[in-house]
């Protein structure tokens, strides 16, 4: 299968992701102290197939939920369960969609009520890193120039940069190559091209970069039990330069918040 895309398959992806933004938009207003991530599974679902599409997470590789639900300690591909959400958590959201036979895909942690100073910080440089990486998504670059810059961001304030789980390219299948670690070396790796898009998604940990992966054969947390945070845009390279997919501002909506950090991810269609 082809790494570029088409001018009209990115435009059915982007439709795509912009359908997982909404939905987490729909989300954000429901996060909050006493909701439990099987209830957000739910409004998430219905949401999805009344737009006509299906959840992509659904049953992909045997996952029996439509979002990944991954509170505090836990990394990513964390299942829905009765537990109610607590006032200082955080909770990381992924959620994909599969309409017209194309993939959206992305994430966003929460936190819920306050939170401590160290996990807003850490909060705000993972997502900093985010479009650090998005920013080395361009034409002539390297995979290796867009792990570097997430792992130099993250690494300077001390946190782990998990090795084991990596962003990947998204279309028709929910996975395609490339693979896009979060650490790497400039200059290295595979060479972007025109019509690329991929999922970029630092996971970043409070402290150790090592994992574990529990019994349920899902579930994963950091090592040390200190908290992760995960934050995942689609992107496209049009015209050599990077083009955000998926969007925050459905959140951000949600949230009463004001935000230009996607502005200058918009050269196609600006």
């Amino acid at each position: 299968m082809s790494l570029q895309k088409t001018l009209e398959e990115i435009e059915l992806i982007r439709e795509s992701a912009l359908l997982v933004s909404k939905t987490l938009g729909v989300l954000a207003k429901e996060i909050k102290e006493g909701v439990t991530t099987l209830m957000l599974d739910k409004i998430a679902e219905e949401f999805i197939r009344d737009n006509d599409a299906t959840p992509g997470f659904l049953g992909l590789y045997d996952f029996p939920n439509t979002l990944c639900t991954s509170p505090n300690s836990q990394v990513v591909h964390g299942i829905p369960n009765n537990e109610p959400l607590k006032n200082g958590d955080i909770i990381s959201i992924d959620c994909g969609v599969l309409k017209n036979n194309f993939y959206g895909d992305h994430a966003y942690t929460f936190a819920v009520g306050e939170v401590s100073d160290d996990i807003k910080k850490l909060l705000k440089v993972t997502k900093e890193s985010l479009y650090i990486g998005i920013k080395e998504f361009k034409l002539g670059n390297r995979v290796g120039d867009i792990g570097f810059a997430i792992q130099n961001h993250c690494e300077k304030s001390g946190y782990g940069v998990v090795r084991e789980l990596v962003g990947h390219g998204i279309g028709k299948i929910m996975h395609e190559k490339p693979e896009i670690p979060n650490y790497g070396r400039k200059g290295t790796g595979k060479k972007l091209q025109e019509g690329m898009v991929v999922a970029i998604e630092p996971m970043i940990n409070m402290k150790t970069p090592k994992i574990i992966q529990h019994d349920d054969g899902w579930t994963i947390t950091t090592r040390d039990n200190l908290p992760s945070v995960h934050f995942e845009h689609n992107i496209a390279i049009i015209e050599g330069q990077p083009e955000i997919l998926s969007t925050f501002e459905y959140i951000y909506d949600s949230l009463k918040v004001s935000s230009n950090e996607e502005d200058e991810f918009h050269n196609y269609f600006s």
